[in-house]
């Protein structure tokens, strides 16, 4: 095999330099060759033609004549329409092959490393985190994951909601039934007691407000005399009663070490972590700021709104008669502190798709105040997370937690692989095939469509499950060991290897992780790798159907498949790295 080979692409860079004089080379478009031509990349020449000022047929004519000069005929090539089909032959395929198993080939770059922040998870400091918050961590984490290994530098950042009406629902509720109790003498994580006492605030409102419709005051109906107590607490965390303050720190702390616990598990981190307490008055001054430019205009009761109708939106609240923020204020504040902050290339907030107004208004308000930076923010929405049924019933009520799923998960990934043995580190599997069901079957999934989450139809070991992935991984180590023991090992690439057509589209998927990578992080979508890994687990069980891999006597071929079974090896545990998800060498 040629050793002075290149990628076909960095040839044709390279051709166009050469032949056109042209420097820096314009931006070329790369595809797979569709199905239904022959070939295997495609340059489109459209947008090249324009660039160049010269006809489609005489670049492509020209490209493809000194490709394949360069390889020796080892590429050839067809053009079809505005596209230029490369065509390999045996011996680029074996150096595509040399090329996957250097490490350098896992190793991926992009043109200029940008400062990206993502802000995701960003819980209310009031109760557990659940399962709609699961689907946004695992999105948000993994999204960081991708585009960190592509060379971004990445700030991840969760916004904790720690202030505000909601807060103030769980600590009067403490206040009048808590009695001293705390989460260490009640054994409950922090999270989940302070969330007990959030739930028992909504009970007793929703007894008070049955009560007012029985006394024909429905025009009081949400004004019950705990909610009215919610608000006092309120004005008084705002004008600092230190009392107030004080109790607000101590069940804010217990929260903050439940989610520490749970993020543990996921194996999820923050780079930073903001408060809203020390930001809200940010975007206060920013809307005081507004009303004196005359973008926003105050009612009579003293409140703060802006006129978005000739925008397409509504009127909407940016600061209450009572002068307290609302969401839309803090968000404000937010976004503008960080870019005075951070150099920040790009602001990607993982928020729901119930918030897309929310957000649309946001950026909306921020371009009529003049920041030029709006364009670097974008909202990932996604769609909502359901169990079959509806919500599973756990101790918190109606809420699935994420502890009670977690918890959930490992004990089914336990009944399906159990084994005698007491050992710890059979535990510790368990943990890794249910927090790997979880994940998969929730990045899986394009974050624009609903999920409906099956427990227990997530972990196996047929379908597109994390499981199936990870019990193929393990087969592949198992039988690189046994090759080991059984076969000499031999230089594959000192030899005249001849490929069969389904190995050369074996090799060619494969070639294309690198590409994977880059398209999921440009779409800001962790299921393209996620179903990439899987397609990839299938070529592994396809060839062990079909193929005999370890073979005494033919044992150059066997060296060939070896190579190829660890390259899927790799691609699986990175790729499934990189989506949070742990593997086992041995299942």
């Amino acid at each position: 095999m040629n050793d002075n080979f290149q990628s076909v692409e960095k040839t044709v860079k390279e051709s166009i330099i050469h032949i056109y004089n042209t420097i820096p080379c314009p931006k070329l478009y790369f595809q797979y060759t569709k199905k239904t031509y022959k070939g295997d990349i495609t340059l489109v020449l459209f947008p090249l033609s324009k660039q160049l000022h010269r006809p489609i047929k005489e670049i492509g004519e020209n490209i493809g004549l000194y490709v394949m000069e360069k390889f020796k005929k080892n590429v050839f090539y067809s053009i079809v329409g505005g596209f230029l089909n490369f065509i390999y032959q045996n011996d680029y395929y074996l150096f595509l092959l040399k090329k996957m198993i250097h490490p350098r080939f896992y190793q991926i770059t992009i043109d200029k490393t940008k400062n990206i922040m993502i802000e995701y998870s960003s819980p209310n400091a009031n109760k557990p985190l659940h399962l709609g918050h699961l689907r946004n961590i695992l999105i948000g984490s993994s999204i960081a994951n991708i585009l960190k290994f592509v060379g971004n530098h990445i700030i991840q950042i969760q916004m904790i909601n720690d202030r505000g009406i909601h807060i103030c629902k769980s600590m009067i509720a403490w206040k009048k039934f808590g009695h001293g109790k705390n989460p260490t003498n009640n054994k409950m994580k922090g999270d989940h007691f302070v969330g007990k006492y959030y739930n028992l605030f909504n009970q007793i409102h929703q007894q008070e407000v049955e009560e007012l419709i029985q006394k024909k005051q429905e025009n009081q109906r949400l004004d019950t005399s705990i909610l009215k107590e919610a608000r006092i607490l309120l004005k008084k965390w705002e004008e600092k009663e230190v009392e107030t303050r004080n109790l607000w720190k101590k069940m804010n702390r217990w929260v903050y070490d439940g989610f520490s616990e749970t993020y543990k598990k996921l194996g999820v981190y923050f780079d930073k972590t903001e408060y809203e307490s020390n930001i809200y008055k940010i975007g206060k001054k920013i809307v005081q700021k507004g009303l004196n430019q005359g973008l926003f205009f105050k009612k009579e009761d003293g409140s703060i709104w802006i006129d978005l109708e000739k925008e397409g939106f509504d009127k909407k609240l940016l600061l209450r008669s009572d002068q307290t923020s609302v969401y839309m204020t803090q968000d404000l504040g937010t976004a503008i502190e960080r870019f005075q902050k951070y150099n920040i290339h790009k602001l990607i907030y993982v928020v729901g798709n119930e918030q897309n107004y929310h957000f649309q208004v946001l950026f909306k308000i921020l371009k009529c105040l003049g920041f030029p930076w709006v364009h670097k923010l974008y909202h990932l929405s996604y769609d909502m997370v359901t169990l079959p049924g509806g919500k599973m019933k756990s101790r918190e009520g109606n809420v699935v937690t994420a502890d009670s799923l977690i918890k959930k998960m490992h004990e089914i990934a336990k009944k399906r692989f159990l084994t005698r043995s007491k050992k710890t580190e059979y535990e510790e599997s368990y943990n890794i095939i249910g927090l790997g069901a979880l994940k998969y079957h929730f990045l899986k999934v394009d974050p624009k469509k609903e999920i409906i989450f099956h427990p227990e139809k997530s972990i196996d070991l047929k379908g597109k499950t994390s499981t199936y992935i990870q019990y193929t991984y393990s087969r592949i180590r198992s039988l690189e060991k046994r090759f080991y023991n059984i076969c000499k090992i031999i230089n594959v690439f000192c030899h005249k290897v001849l490929f069969s057509e389904y190995d050369k589209k074996v090799i060619k998927i494969l070639q294309q992780y690198p590409s994977i990578l880059k398209k999921s992080s440009k779409d800001l979508n962790p299921s393209l790798l996620a179903n990439y890994v899987y397609d990839v687990s299938k070529i592994f069980n396809n060839l062990y159907q079909n193929k005999r891999l370890i073979n005494s006597v033919n044992t150059l071929y066997s060296n060939v498949y070896m190579h190829i079974l660890h390259i899927i090896g790799n691609i699986l545990k990175y790729g499934m790295n990189l989506l949070g998800i742990n593997m086992i060498d041995q299942m």
